[in-house]
């Protein structure tokens, strides 16, 4: 069988085996307890009756994590070529990273709302937190993992710090920048989805995912609170594929991550 063509049923028979059991695991609970688990009728009833309302809070958190993200792409660039270029700068700011990145999001939100309120700003801010170490590690990583050949070669040349970052450790470093970004983007939804639960707000009608997800459990609909956890998977699934899409396009001419029958 062609291999390209196995890639891609294979994810799909394994969806459909998952989507059985799922039937099946419904059916052997008792009728008392069913409603744990709603069969895929019940699924595709919640998406019917509440489809605008899971769209819309869609919307308002994929815009949230994709500020969060882009802001933390930004920013762990720039300190991953600080960090890169300076011994010093490495021994004094990495422990602060480490514990920035500990800190647990349920002690950061209530200080957020104290700062700048519950909401966007707040929501993006954890979304920036959480999507943020991964890439600035894996790109410094990268950065700092040129081999002593090529970096021997630039000084012969007499090349620059600054020609030597940008036009040896950066293309270097793309592979490790795309892991951290793979990761980022798997986080991105999740934090902003989470952030929403914690620190969102109903206010001008700008609920996201979590607080969606909060109001049908208050109200027990429980076919509806499982399609809203299929929508943020979806949600994350959309913000992966444009990242590997990305990194496809940019690494597979190349880089040895991708086999001849991706190039």
């Amino acid at each position: 069988m062609n291999p390209r063509l196995l890639r891609w049923l294979l994810p799909v028979l394994l969806a459909a085996g998952f989507l059985v059991g799922w039937q099946v695991l419904h059916g052997q609970l008792s009728p008392s307890r069913r409603f744990l688990l709603p069969d895929l009728a019940g699924l595709i009833g919640a998406f019917r009756e509440h489809g605008a309302v899971l769209a819309r809070a869609a919307g308002y958190t994929g815009l949230a994590a994709l500020g969060g993200f882009g802001l933390a792409v930004v920013v762990a660039v720039v300190a991953s070529v600080l960090l890169a270029s300076s011994e010093l700068a490495r021994t004094a700011l990495y422990p602060y990273l480490m514990i920035l990145q500990m800190v647990p999001v349920i002690v950061i939100a209530p200080i957020l709302i104290l700062w700048v309120g519950p909401g966007w700003p707040s929501v993006i801010i954890v979304t920036f937190l959480i999507s943020f170490f991964p890439l600035v590690v894996n790109t410094t990583q990268g950065l700092l993992s040129v081999e002593l050949a090529q970096v021997d070669l630039f000084r012969m040349a007499r090349a620059s710090r600054l020609q030597a970052m940008f036009l040896l450790r950066v293309p270097a470093a793309l592979p490790y920048f795309f892991t951290g970004l793979r990761i980022s983007a798997i986080l991105a939804p999740i934090g902003a989805l989470t952030a929403d639960y914690i620190v969102g707000t109903t206010s001008g009608g700008r609920s996201g995912l979590g607080i969606t997800a909060l109001l049908f459990s208050a109200r027990n609909e429980i076919p509806a609170l499982y399609a809203t956890a299929i929508t943020g998977c979806l949600l994350g699934f959309a913000f992966v594929g444009v990242v590997s899409g990305l990194a496809w396009l940019t690494l597979h001419r190349w880089h040895d991550s991708y086999s001849p029958s991706d190039k």
